[in-house]
């Protein structure tokens, strides 16, 4: 009976002018030796053909008593291995088929992350990328490609402000399930919304990227079109993005539009009932107070969107996003201070705050980095405020109107602080 090698439990192999025995049946005890074994008749032979493949040895002292093959002896110094020996080959492969293999989890973890980073990227830099390279088409041979996007956009300017183009295999498609996974995203609703009517729905809070309201109105990830058959959700965003070369496009097609009147008033009295717009109320000013464990927002003299629905009809829908302002840390300044006001007049100029945030790194959860952490964000959509149609409202009705949301927010947060991460002494402050 032959013996084995005790490390690779595989026979030494037979001598080039030996003729092995019918069927040889060495122990496959592991992937490795059987893959091996396998591969043995298409591996090169040794350098000396008339050598083992499997040259016996004695280890070192410290393994005196155990004899172990060539490419199980390569980690103790004993032989050296020629580069493309069939002992090297055999040696590579041991080791990658002995390497731990990722988990289900830790590639569900690599999706989550990758669509994440995705995400993150296309808000930062697509605009920006898209418009440098058609200035750059400019100036070589392309500069057809620029030229004709130009025309484009020139001839395409409105749709952002008509509806836009959304396209609904983009709302399904399956990287955001990875995004959602993520966090988690969760989406909760407390009441019915009637698709016979139109909605502006209250996003709060802003937070850094507004991950809350991008996941749930524009995905299709956390179920909105299940808990709310007939609704056609829509998110606004600052209408300068509606200017940058593909950005424009991609942020249309998941149905995004400008935060402008025209463009509301459009989805709110020309495109049909069941639209719901969700609207970031505090914006860039309540994106610089944003940190961990405050609840502050934005509101008290914002009363722009409470005369839009009363002009239109629209019931209100406050919606609140518990943990939005979890996910990054964020250096505060001071009111005051040189540094506050330099992002004051930049948010009056360009429409948006620069915030000096971070989050963790790409590689590791204790770096430093621009992806979000992984916090649970749960956006309850609460109870519909009736509203009615007055073409031209007074401030006193917009005022009522104004007050009846603030309390029906307020109510709505109350009800749910303690089940989504705060505690029952947490109140939330309105500016």
């Amino acid at each position: 009976m032959r013996s084995v090698c005790p490390a690779c439990q595989l026979p030494p192999a037979w001598r080039g002018h030996e003729h092995p025995p019918p069927n040889p049946t060495p122990s496959h005890s592991s992937l490795s030796s059987f893959i091996l074994h396998i591969l043995h008749p298409v591996l090169p032979p040794y350098p000396n053909p008339g050598s083992c493949g499997y040259h016996w040895i004695h280890p070192p002292a410290s393994t005196v008593g155990q004899h172990l093959c060539n490419p199980c002896n390569f980690g103790l110094g004993a032989v050296s291995l020629p580069a493309g020996s069939r002992a090297s080959i055999q040696t590579a492969l041991r080791t990658l088929l002995t390497a731990p293999w990722p988990s289900q989890r830790d590639i569900r973890s690599w999706l989550q992350l990758l669509s994440v980073l995705q995400w993150v990227l296309s808000f930062l830099l697509l605009g920006t990328v898209s418009l440098l390279l058609l200035i750059y088409l400019v100036f070589t041979s392309f500069w057809p490609i620029s030229a004709l996007y130009l025309a484009w956009i020139i001839y395409d300017w409105d749709t952002p402000e008509k509806g836009g183009r959304r396209l609904p295999c983009l709302r399904r498609w399956p990287v955001w399930r990875h995004f959602r996974d993520y966090f988690p995203v969760k989406l909760v609703k407390t009441h019915d919304l009637s698709p016979s009517h139109n909605y502006i729905i209250g996003s709060h809070p802003h937070g850094i990227l507004c991950v809350g309201a991008f996941c749930n109105f524009i995905t299709g990830s956390t179920g909105f079109g299940e808990m709310f058959p007939g609704i056609r959700p829509f998110l606004t965003t600052l209408a300068g993005n509606f200017r940058l070369p593909i950005f424009r496009e991609y942020l249309m097609s998941g149905g995004l539009c400008p935060v402008t009147r025209r463009a509301i008033g459009y989805l709110l009295s020309k495109n049909g009932t069941g639209n719901a717009v969700a609207i970031v109320i505090g914006g860039a000013a309540e994106s610089l107070s944003c940190r961990p464990g405050v609840t502050t927002l934005i509101l008290k003299k914002r009363k722009g969107f409470v005369r839009m629905a009363l002009q239109h009809g629209a019931y209100l829908v406050p919606s609140f996003s518990f943990g939005e302002n979890d996910l990054f840390r964020q250096v505060v300044f001071e009111e005051g201070s040189w540094m506050r006001s330099i992002q004051q007049r930049f948010q009056k100029m360009m429409g948006f705050a620069p915030c000096v945030f971070y989050g963790r790194g790409l590689t590791s959860v204790r770096s430093r980095g621009f992806l979000p952490y992984a916090r649970p964000i749960t956006t309850v959509v609460g109870e519909p405020v009736m509203v009615p149609k007055i073409e031209d409202p007074s401030c006193e009705m917009v005022d009522m109107y104004h007050e009846m949301y603030i309390r029906s927010l307020l109510k709505l947060f109350n009800e749910n602080k303690t089940k989504y991460g705060l505690s029952e002494t947490d109140e939330l402050h309105i500016l």
